[in-house]
């Protein structure tokens, strides 16, 4: 599964890495990201968004540092930051087209000084060992060129007893809303997407890499290789989104 997550490209250019492609992708669509997040999910996005993070700020979890990976044009960063208002927030992304918009967020923002907004990549995270008490992804991890090695890159950076909360689109298991959900996903979407983003690939990527990234039970199992516990998932929308919840045991 992970290796076809690799082989998913958003333009398919011949000796171009997944990476390259997913950050040309983003500066291309990142002045349409935001309306188009909100239209395709009916706005859904903000509840599945609080959902999640609601679910892992359960007990009296207090994090101090926390690092938003494909933090893209910064909303869940920005979340985190009112949830956590004293905690320091990075936001990292690829994309410095999605930099740019996250950034103008911050303008006039209460506590501004304690969100940051970096480039720098996933599979090789530019911290240090132990550095974070939370770390989320956001509709990210499909995305990643190697699962498996974006999930130790977390680990690693994450602190003993910190938490980890993806959230990720998945595919409903139902047979008859997954035959809507396709109608839905792979015609209407990237339709849109076409008219608004003006990118042709961009958003029949989407389908294709939400079908090929591991969901669920493979989703949990991926966080358990990479030393993760306790990894659990839960889906919302009948299915068309999941998120997953691990933590880094205490040494």
């Amino acid at each position: 599964m992970s290796e076809k997550v690799e082989t998913i490209k958003p333009y398919g250019a011949e000796g171009t890495g997944k990476g390259k492609e997913v950050e040309q992708m983003f500066d291309n669509i990142a002045p349409a990201y935001d309306f188009m997040n909100a239209a395709m999910t009916f706005g859904l996005c903000r509840s599945w968004r609080d959902t999640a993070l609601k679910a892992v700020r359960s007990g009296d979890f207090a994090p101090e540092r926390i690092l938003d990976i494909a933090t893209g044009t910064g909303d869940v960063a920005l979340r985190l930051h009112d949830l956590y208002p004293s905690a320091r927030v990075t936001g990292l992304d690829l994309s410095e087209g999605m930099l740019a918009v996250a950034r103008k967020k911050l303008d006039g923002r209460e506590g501004r000084e304690l969100v940051d907004f970096i480039a720098g990549d996933s599979l090789s995270l530019p911290f240090a060992d132990n550095e974070f008490d939370l770390v989320t992804v956001a509709y990210g991890v499909r995305n990643f060129s190697d699962l498996g090695r974006g999930y130790r890159e977390m680990f690693r950076v994450l602190r003993p007893g910190g938490r980890l909360c993806v959230i990720e689109l998945s595919r409903p298991v139902n047979p008859v809303l997954l035959a809507g959900y396709r109608l839905y996903s792979e015609t209407l979407i990237p339709l849109t997407g076409r008219l608004v983003s003006r990118d042709a690939r961009a958003y029949s990527y989407l389908p294709e890499s939400i079908a090929a990234c591991p969901q669920r039970d493979a989703m949990t199992a991926l966080m358990t290789d990479a030393g993760f516990s306790g990894a659990r998932w839960k889906s919302l929308t009948f299915g068309s989104v999941c998120y997953y919840i691990a933590t880094k045991t205490k040494e």
